[in-house]
């Protein structure tokens, strides 16, 4: 009997992990449909100012699956990824452990408010040139920038989930005997709430923050080869590479962070009433 209640628990989970991930994959037409309208407004703006302004979409995938199939420009795409995606690891880690530190502590939160209003005050590109005079025409430049430039994003995204959590939810789990462990767990799936778009948005400018320090320090990279297709001339393949640069940045977040936001927000869809389509 103990054997065929843990089978029939085990297929249902099977059923509802099945079921979400399905769910996840058939969401992929809206975001499909997107595309296919900005594919349109990309042809109509090329029928409408020509080849050297705005090359058409075709030729542009053209020139993108070129430099796919050259292994010197495959190295050049996956150099920009791994610098990102080591700014964002470094930007994700800090923010995330500061801005839960913070909002625990509303004496540390009030004196990191004015820190963060300096911070997000400072362009981008300025940050780039400090780094430029701190670290040269290396990794250390582009990861530097996007440090800084991201950092407060996610820390105000841990600070927001940790200070609008349901503290009544914490109090009714130590009543029923959920011990620290389960309780943390329970805080963190409301504060990820908060901080998963944070991280979203934070990924998105760790990919563009990165192109642009490369472009202006002159370290390599996407930016490196955007530099040279601007003094070719060479429009379709400075969008190419944009291009490149776009679908890897899509291809990190629907890999990294959207399943991990999809599993910890459950209780979204669970609280939506039947026939709710978002």
């Amino acid at each position: 009997m103990t054997g065929s209640m843990s089978s029939d628990r085990l297929w249902r989970a099977v059923q509802d992990r099945a079921g979400r991930i399905g769910r996840f994959l058939w969401s992929g037409w809206a975001g499909l449909a997107g595309l296919a309208l900005f594919g349109a407004l990309w042809q109509a703006g090329f029928e409408a100012y020509g080849e050297f302004i705005l090359p058409a979409p075709l030729a542009t995938l053209d020139a993108a699956r070129g430099l796919l199939a050259d292994g010197a420009a495959r190295a050049v795409l996956w150099l920009t990824v791994l610098r990102a995606l080591a700014g964002f690891a470094a930007c994700a880690v800090i923010g995330t452990a500061a801005g839960v530190a913070a909002g625990y502590s509303p004496a540390t939160l009030r004196l990191a408010r004015p820190v963060l209003t300096v911070l997000l005050g400072v362009p981008p590109i300025a940050w780039i040139v400090l780094a430029m005079l701190w670290f040269g025409s290396s990794a250390a430049t582009v990861a530097a920038t996007i440090v800084v430039s991201t950092l407060p994003v996610v820390f105000s995204g841990a600070v927001e989930g940790v200070v609008t959590r349901d503290r009544g939810l914490d109090q009714m789990a130590e009543v029923f005997g959920a011990g620290p462990v389960r309780r943390a767990f329970l805080a963190g799936r409301q504060i990820a709430a908060h901080l998963l778009p944070a991280l979203v948005l934070a990924l998105g400018s760790s990919f563009k923050v990165a192109v642009m320090a490369e472009l202006l320090a002159n370290a390599g990279g996407v930016g490196g080869a955007l530099a040279r297709s601007r003094a070719m001339l060479d429009v379709a393949g400075a969008l190419a590479w944009v291009c490149l640069a776009v679908a890897a940045l899509i291809v990190v977040e629907y890999l990294l962070i959207r399943p991990v936001q999809a599993e910890l927000e459950r209780w979204r869809v669970a609280a939506a009433p039947w026939g709710v389509k978002r």
